[in-house]
């Protein structure tokens, strides 16, 4: 396909049309936006809040872990794992 002059015409008017909008745009820009920043610090992120486990949950845990080992165990840390660990193991296995 063969572009015409006339396409050709079109073309360079409409690149000039373009151009004039540009430069109108940049005029109007501000120099409040030409001067540089200080970057603001990021806060550090809060630490995660601690749930607290109830009485209830820690029998049920403690008749758990005594029915499959055959002895009652003592507990000493519990801890909340994230829903993340579980994905992770989930796609390891």
């Amino acid at each position: 396909m063969v572009a015409t002059e006339v396409d050709l015409q079109a073309l360079l008017k409409r690149v000039e049309q373009l151009e004039a909008r540009v430069r109108d745009l940049e005029a109007g820009i501000t120099d409040s936006f030409a001067v540089p920043r200080a970057p603001v610090a990021a806060a550090p992120p809060a630490p995660p809040a601690r749930e607290e486990i109830s009485e209830e949950t820690l029998a049920v845990i403690s008749a758990a872990i005594a029915s499959f080992l055959g002895v009652k165990a003592k507990i000493r840390q519990i801890r909340l794992v994230g829903r993340e660990a579980w994905a992770q193991q989930g796609r390891v296995s």
